[in-house]
């Protein structure tokens, strides 16, 4: 009876020794795997010019219908460039179809897991805000 009494007590005391596990959450934020698929966004070149040719290929692939209104415009050299584009996190399933469908990776999931908002309108994401605001590409993309 006292040897399990004394198992137990040296577990205690050495978890109550050890490093603890728990992060404090607004500070410290928890590292993701590089696999993590976050919400959708725009990636930008280094010169700060979208890649999105708005092709709508995103569009079609998403089975959520997450994406809507693509409008294309056209530039003084005949290339397309989206004048709209709007991202529904709400409809979002994070699958990565759009990622995958896109021929110039012009979209790609992030690293953020930190989607709740008190306005739901701050979850539907206009051209502006879906959007990279500094050129980074994750680990392990293609382009």
């Amino acid at each position: 009876m006292i040897i399990p009494l004394l198992k137990g007590l040296a577990t205690t005391l050495k978890m109550a020794l050890s490093k603890p596990i728990t992060l404090q959450y607004p500070e410290e934020k928890r590292e993701v795997s590089p696999r993590w698929r976050g919400h959708p966004e725009l990636t930008i070149d280094a010169d700060g010019t979208r890649r999105c040719v708005a092709c709508t290929l995103c569009l079609e692939v998403c089975p959520s219908n997450a994406i809507t209104g693509i409008e294309a415009g056209e530039a003084d050299d005949h290339g397309k460039y989206p004048v709209a584009f709007t991202i529904d996190l709400q409809r979002c399933i994070f699958c990565g179809f759009c990622q995958e469908a896109c021929p110039k990776g012009a979209i790609k999931l992030n690293n953020l897991y930190e989607l709740a908002q008190y306005d739901k309108k701050l979850l539907v994401l206009d051209i502006e805000r879906a959007t990279q605001s500094k050129p980074q590409l994750r680990l392990g993309d293609w382009l």
